[in-house]
């Protein structure tokens, strides 16, 4: 019997055909260790706050996707509710700056920006930075300052750098602004403009807990100290760079232009309902969609589904829509008119 060698040329397709299947093969599985991993870290960094902030998940998961999104939130319930706890706990879970303003009738935008002194010595002007130079800003009771004292957030908000006497000035990166206001007491309080709302990538309400965890709260509390505090001052899960690779890595999740359009579909039908008299702009699009990667990954997935978009509608379109008189006086609020619009707009089936 003869033997019949080797082609060759067969030989070296069956290699590389072997080579890109293995490729192909490691790059989803790179992938989907890395979200495996921030996906871990995430629910690490949630079980730390839910810990203090008890009874309170849903918050909690949708003021970390606006942190991993790059954006701000506006964090909205009445006194006693772990508002300011919240922030503080987040603050305490990474080894960055955290400051905090108490916004009142009589603060200036220069409280909140900063400044520039004349330096007797030195003959010279000098910067003289404001609290807003940090990683994470707690805005307490922001609708306690008129709308000239709001404005200094603007820029910040948008640009992460501040304009202080004609120059311009970074401010430490990743940079958050959690705002808080109580929906109650309008007494001394001043409206949030809509260019500023638009700004907050999520509005976040946040209502008493429920019986068995306010039980639970109680005995957290009343057992270890004499006062309302709880202890915040543990060791950080992450640094300021670990965050900003969540979320690099985050922007390379996968989205399908069907999802896309869903998204901006959404949007566009609070434009068109007659019961809305102002509609989500631009920019409720691109928060859908980058909320919508962050809530994937903290389902472990690296690809974003049209239930993403749904899980994220409310906290991200809430602030940006302005209800018709009509709406109003029915006693309809924007959750509800969201909610049905949810229902009315066909979600693509992947």
């Amino acid at each position: 019997m003869t033997d019949i060698p080797p082609n060759p040329n067969t030989g070296s397709e069956d290699n590389s055909a072997v080579s890109a299947t293995a490729t192909a093969t490691a790059a989803p599985d790179s992938g989907q260790r890395k979200v495996a991993e921030a996906s871990a870290q995430l629910a690490t960094l949630a079980e730390r706050i839910n810990l203090a902030l008890i009874g309170q998940e849903e918050v909690v998961k949708q003021v970390i996707i606006t942190m991993l999104a790059g954006g701000h939130v506006l964090l909205e319930g009445v006194p006693g509710l772990g508002k300011t706890l919240l922030v503080r706990i987040l603050a305490n879970a990474f080894a960055g700056t955290f400051k905090r303003i108490q916004f009142t009738p009589d603060l200036m935008p220069s409280d909140v920006t900063g400044h520039a002194l004349f330096d007797m010595k030195e003959g010279k002007f000098r910067v003289r930075q404001g609290p807003v130079f940090t990683n994470i800003l707690l805005a307490d009771e922001i609708n306690r300052a008129p709308a000239k004292t709001q404005a200094a957030l603007l820029e910040v908000m948008q640009e992460k750098r501040v304009t202080i006497e004609g120059r311009s000035h970074p401010v430490p990166l990743p940079f958050m602004v959690l705002a808080t206001q109580n929906p109650l007491d309008q007494e001394g309080t001043y409206p949030l403009p809509e260019a500023e709302l638009d700004r907050f990538l999520m509005k976040v309400l946040i209502d008493y807990p429920s019986e068995a965890h306010e039980v639970q709260l109680t005995q957290l509390v009343t057992s270890n100290t004499t006062d309302d505090t709880l202890k915040t001052d543990q060791s950080p899960l992450m640094n300021a760079e670990q965050v900003q690779q969540l979320q690099s890595a985050i922007n390379q999740i996968t989205i399908d232009e069907q999802v896309v359009d869903y998204a901006v579909r959404l949007v566009r039908a609070t434009r068109n309902s007659t019961a809305i008299r102002q509609g989500a702009g631009p920019r409720a699009s691109i928060a859908l969609v980058r909320c919508a990667k962050v809530n994937a990954v903290m389902e472990g997935r690296d690809f974003v589904l049209p239930d993403d978009i749904k899980a994220v509608a409310l906290p991200v379109m809430r602030h940006r829509i302005v209800l018709s008189a009509d709406a109003e006086i029915d006693g309809v609020d924007a959750d509800e008119m969201l909610q049905t619009l949810l229902e009315k707009v066909d979600a693509p089936r992947l």
